[in-house]
């Protein structure tokens, strides 16, 4: 792997950087409101899509601009320094159902969908966790049964991120319940806007309400939504995963690694409580655990170029990935709990949510649903020794 930059990806580097440096919004990103997450978060992504900054590595025949992942994580290292506005609301539709669609959609099911992704038009949610489906994805139980040219669904849905303000799932069903659990299994694209879909919003924690249930009763979708094939949706749901552990944390990383620099300069001008130290910085303890997390997060980069470069070869990106999700997760939680270790009380002071470099009681509340998401941490750690290093089941 050959981590030096040609002239031409310097340049695009310099390119992003004088953009983002003239265009990234002075007003902090809503948090704990969907509606209003969702107005912001598309405003920003459709002026990316006018300038041209929309879908790096997508193919150039769906409104993207065909470029390597290289470009694509200069991207993100570049918007992370800016301080650009986190993904979002955009998450499912940028970093699951797009990247599906391109692997396993129609083409007209492309044309469809992914350039309006792309242009801040339509958002997108995910319809996979039950309440007896979370880790063991497999188990789920939400029934599809095909009638005529459609599938009519039946069942609940949880944590289903941003489905207030989405138009379109990302739906995971069982359509033959005499199938072994993984089998028997069928992705489909499900709008919103169903007659008998429910949705219930469920407020977490730390302020936010992107989360919520999903209802329904004998919802109707044509057999064209289906991704794939009928009863082959577990190999989809793979794909959709892959995606989401893999590329879709790579710009979380490079945000990590402002993060840190950010807690550098707290630790700098304040002291610490428990210390006799003018700053913080000047404390043994508060160094060596600030110096960790630099070696942490260079270790991350190295990490995900190296889940680039595999992927750019694989084209979707394959078990290592959940390297960089279990990282992602644990390092996060790390920084948070140095944040308010610094902040000492005035870590506990609540604001209205947002998500600015400033908000970090609700960075470390929502941290904690880190090594939970897109597969626990024993979720992780268990891919990661079965198929990487052969160990038993």
């Amino acid at each position: 792997m050959d981590l030096t930059f040609s002239t031409e990806q310097l340049e695009f580097r310099s390119e992003v950087r004088a953009w983002l440096r003239d265009n990234v919004p002075g007003e902090p990103q809503p948090y704990g409101n969907q509606r209003e997450m969702a107005a912001f978060d598309l405003a920003w992504q459709q002026k990316l899509s006018a300038a041209g900054w929309a879908g790096i590595s997508w193919p150039k025949a769906y409104g993207g601009r065909g470029l390597s992942m290289v470009e694509q994580l200069i991207w993100y290292e570049e918007y992370a320094r800016a301080g650009a506005p986190d993904v979002g609301s955009l998450f499912v539709g940028l970093n699951h159902a797009g990247p599906t669609l391109i692997m396993r959609g129609t083409e007209e099911q492309k044309q469809r969908h992914l350039p309006r992704i792309l242009s801040g038009e339509d958002l997108w949610c995910q319809g996979f966790s039950e309440p007896e489906a979370g880790s063991d994805l497999a188990s789920l139980r939400t029934r599809g049964v095909i009638d005529g040219d459609d599938i009519v669904v039946s069942g609940q849905k949880t944590w289903t991120s941003y489905a207030e303000v989405a138009s379109f799932q990302e739906l995971l069903v069982r359509t033959d319940s005499a199938a072994p659990k993984h089998k028997g299994l069928t992705w489909i694209i499900c709008p919103m806007d169903s007659a008998g879909l429910e949705v219930r919003s469920i407020k977490t924690m730390d302020g936010g309400a992107a989360f919520s249930e999903c209802f329904y009763d004998e919802v109707r979708l044509p057999l064209a939504n289906v991704v794939g094939a009928v009863n082959e949706g577990w190999q989809v749901a793979l794909t959709t995963l892959s995606f989401e552990r893999g590329t879709g944390f790579m710009a979380e990383q490079a945000a990590l690694a402002e993060m840190v620099n950010h807690l550098i300069e707290i630790a700098r001008n304040r002291p610490a409580e428990w210390s006799t130290k003018a700053a913080a910085l000047n404390d043994d303890e508060i160094l060596r655990r600030l110096a960790m997390l630099k070696v942490e997060v260079a270790a991350l980069r190295s990490m995900t170029y190296l889940v680039a470069s595999r992927t750019a070869r694989a084209v979707q990106p394959g078990p290592d990935a959940s390297f960089l999700r279990l990282s992602v997760g644990e390092l996060m939680q790390q920084i948070s709990q140095l944040a308010m270790d610094l902040l000492g009380v005035d870590g506990l002071n609540w604001t209205e949510p947002a998500r600015h470099a400033d908000h970090w009681s609700n960075d470390y509340l929502y941290s904690f649903s880190r090594t939970i998401s897109a597969g626990t941490k024993d979720i992780q750690r268990n891919i990661i020794g079965e198929r990487l290093l052969g160990l038993p089941r």
